[in-house]
Protein backbone atom coordinates (compact mmCIF):
# COMPACT_ATOMS: atom_id res chain seq x y z
CA UNK A 1 0.00 0.00 0.00
CA UNK A 2 3.20 2.75 0.52
CA UNK A 3 4.42 1.71 -2.74
CA UNK A 4 0.78 2.66 -4.21
CA UNK A 5 0.21 5.53 -2.08
CA UNK A 6 3.95 6.74 -2.92
CA UNK A 7 3.09 6.04 -6.86
CA UNK A 8 -0.09 8.02 -6.61
CA UNK A 9 1.75 10.68 -5.40
CA UNK A 10 4.60 11.19 -7.88
CA UNK A 11 1.08 10.54 -10.71
CA UNK A 12 -0.46 13.53 -8.86
CA UNK A 13 2.75 15.76 -8.95
CA UNK A 14 3.56 15.35 -12.29
CA UNK A 15 0.08 15.53 -13.60
CA UNK A 16 -0.29 19.06 -11.58
CA UNK A 17 3.16 19.60 -12.72
CA UNK A 18 2.31 19.31 -16.37
CA UNK A 19 -1.16 21.26 -15.98
CA UNK A 20 0.46 24.38 -14.51
CA UNK A 21 3.04 23.92 -16.99
CA UNK A 22 0.56 23.97 -20.03
CA UNK A 23 -1.23 26.48 -18.06
CA UNK A 24 1.55 28.98 -17.93
CA UNK A 25 2.62 28.41 -21.59
CA UNK A 26 -0.58 29.10 -22.41
CA UNK A 27 -0.48 32.23 -20.63
CA UNK A 28 2.86 33.04 -22.12
CA UNK A 29 1.74 32.73 -25.55
CA UNK A 30 -1.70 34.97 -24.63
CA UNK A 31 0.89 37.74 -23.21
CA UNK A 32 3.22 37.14 -25.84
CA UNK A 33 0.94 37.85 -28.74
CA UNK A 34 -0.55 40.54 -26.97
CA UNK A 35 2.64 42.00 -26.21
CA UNK A 36 3.91 41.34 -30.01
CA UNK A 37 0.44 43.00 -30.93
CA UNK A 38 0.79 46.46 -28.81
CA UNK A 39 4.68 46.67 -29.60
CA UNK A 40 3.63 46.84 -33.97
CA UNK A 41 1.26 48.93 -33.15
CA UNK A 42 3.21 51.20 -31.20
CA UNK A 43 5.93 50.91 -34.01
CA UNK A 44 3.31 51.91 -35.92
CA UNK A 45 2.31 54.73 -34.13
CA UNK A 46 5.76 55.77 -33.58
CA UNK A 47 6.49 55.71 -37.20
CA UNK A 48 3.51 57.86 -38.33
CA UNK A 49 4.55 60.52 -35.19
CA UNK A 50 8.19 60.51 -36.68
CA UNK A 51 6.63 61.48 -40.42
CA UNK A 52 4.36 64.25 -39.15
CA UNK A 53 7.62 65.70 -37.15
CA UNK A 54 9.77 65.50 -40.59
CA UNK A 55 6.48 67.10 -42.96
CA UNK A 56 6.62 70.03 -40.19
CA UNK A 57 9.84 70.74 -39.38
CA UNK A 58 10.59 70.33 -43.87
CA UNK A 59 7.70 72.75 -44.21
CA UNK A 60 8.96 74.97 -41.75
CA UNK A 61 12.55 74.69 -43.26
CA UNK A 62 10.93 75.80 -46.84
CA UNK A 63 9.15 78.56 -45.55
CA UNK A 64 12.39 80.45 -43.86
CA UNK A 65 14.11 79.88 -46.95
CA UNK A 66 11.37 81.25 -49.33
CA UNK A 67 10.99 84.29 -47.01
CA UNK A 68 15.25 84.95 -47.10
CA UNK A 69 15.31 84.46 -51.18
CA UNK A 70 12.16 86.90 -51.16
CA UNK A 71 13.65 89.24 -49.26
CA UNK A 72 17.04 89.82 -50.55
CA UNK A 73 15.51 89.67 -54.26
CA UNK A 74 13.69 92.50 -52.89
CA UNK A 75 16.30 94.73 -51.37
CA UNK A 76 18.43 94.12 -54.24
CA UNK A 77 15.86 95.47 -56.25
CA UNK A 78 15.66 98.68 -54.16
CA UNK A 79 19.20 98.75 -53.58
CA UNK A 80 19.77 98.93 -57.28
CA UNK A 81 16.78 100.71 -58.78
CA UNK A 82 18.43 104.46 -58.92
CA UNK A 83 21.57 103.05 -60.62
CA UNK A 84 22.11 104.31 -63.91
CA UNK A 85 24.15 101.66 -64.71
CA UNK A 86 20.96 99.27 -64.24
CA UNK A 87 18.63 101.66 -65.72
CA UNK A 88 21.07 101.11 -68.65
CA UNK A 89 21.06 97.59 -68.80
CA UNK A 90 16.96 98.15 -68.29
CA UNK A 91 17.12 100.06 -71.14
CA UNK A 92 17.16 99.10 -74.81
CA UNK A 93 21.19 98.49 -74.52
CA UNK A 94 21.41 97.36 -78.59
CA UNK A 95 19.97 100.71 -79.08
CA UNK A 96 22.34 102.32 -77.06
CA UNK A 97 25.60 100.05 -78.38
CA UNK A 98 24.27 100.95 -81.92
CA UNK A 99 23.86 104.50 -81.03
CA UNK A 100 27.74 104.35 -80.12
CA UNK A 101 28.92 102.65 -83.19
CA UNK A 102 27.30 104.97 -84.98
CA UNK A 103 29.07 108.33 -83.37
CA UNK A 104 32.79 106.63 -84.08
Amino acid sequence: MAATLANMTQQLGNLLGRSLGQYLDRWRLNVTQAQQALNQRLAEENFQDVIWYLMVMIGMLAFIIVAMLVSTVKSKRHEHSGDPYHKYIEGDWTTALSNQYDKA
